[in-house]
């Protein structure tokens, strides 16, 4: 077996060893649990960026690791470990997060693993452009962003209907529903800067910003589902148990729109076509 597979599939089993010690951590209440899965969500980190960059360079000139479904999933759910790690070291308190974030990551990266090729994928020197970098960190980042705000989302319902033990120690209810919204705003703003840098390699390389693809429309949609959360949260006074079911909902419908739009129908976006296989 190639090294980058190795790595790959060491990560998978590292998430899913993260995956289980949150979901046990919080059936049985052992908090020590929660800190397992944070340190092999990070052990499982360090050989999904090994795997990542040893396809790349396998590749050789031309090749980007993200270009085919499985190469998106792959680095969509390492850039929303990269911000799961960054938000637990740095607010020691959200210890659970990952009860929501290790199962997703694990489901996703596994899923990427069956569909996965043994050659990277090339794009044609046409289209390669800066704006597709722009267009790809900022759909990730986008990711990353909602996916910690369902997160959040479920500390929040969490604690709302339970009380003692464990979810005493919980953040605040009023913080994680601030800290929820904080990264909703973030997503919001990737996920802008995904549209427009996207608009733009289009008309560099078919000469019009909008094409009506299957993935241009839901990534629209998408779009605007944040948009109405933070439409929902400023103008018409949400907070609270309403926005954190929206946030958990709106999540489901960005994986579908991002993967499952390309992976269900056959569709060219931003000037390559998505293979299925």
């Amino acid at each position: 077996m190639k090294p980058e597979f190795i790595c790959f599939w060491s990560a998978v089993a590292l998430y899913g060893v993260s995956t289980f010690s949150y979901i046990f951590g919080l059936i049985s209440k052992y908090e020590k649990l929660f800190l397992i899965g944070l340190y092999t969500a990070l052990g499982g980190f360090i050989p999904h960026v090994a795997a990542i960059a040893l396809r790349w360079m396998a590749g050789g000139a031309g090749v980007n690791p993200f270009i085919t479904i499985s190469e998106s999933i792959s680095f969509g759910v390492l850039m929303a470990v990269l911000l799961y790690l960054i938000t637990q070291f740095s607010i020691k308190k959200i210890r659970p997060l990952g009860v929501l974030v290790m199962p997703v990551a694990f489901i996703l990266l596994g899923w990427s693993g069956t569909l996965m090729k043994e050659v990277a994928s090339q794009i044609a020197p046409a289209l390669q452009s800066y704006w597709l970098w722009v267009h790809i960190v900022g759909a990730t980042t986008g990711f990353a962003s909602v996916l910690i705000a369902a997160g959040m989302g479920v500390l929040y319902l969490l604690k709302d209907k339970n009380s003692g033990g464990i979810y005493e120690k919980f953040p605040e209810l009023q913080t994680l529903d601030g800290l929820s919204y904080r990264y909703v705003a973030a997503g919001f703003i990737m996920y802008g800067l995904m549209i427009i840098s996207g608009a733009y390699w289009s008309n560099q390389i078919k000469g019009s910003f909008w094409n009506w693809d299957a993935v241009e429309v839901w990534s629209l949609v998408s779009w605007l589902i944040y948009g109405i959360y933070l439409h929902l949260r400023i103008t018409m006074g949400w907070r609270g148990r309403k926005l954190a079911w929206y946030a958990l909902l709106a999540l489901a419908m960005m994986i579908v729109s991002y993967w499952g739009i390309p992976f269900g129908a056959e569709t060219f976006h931003a000037g390559f076509r998505i293979e299925h296989n």
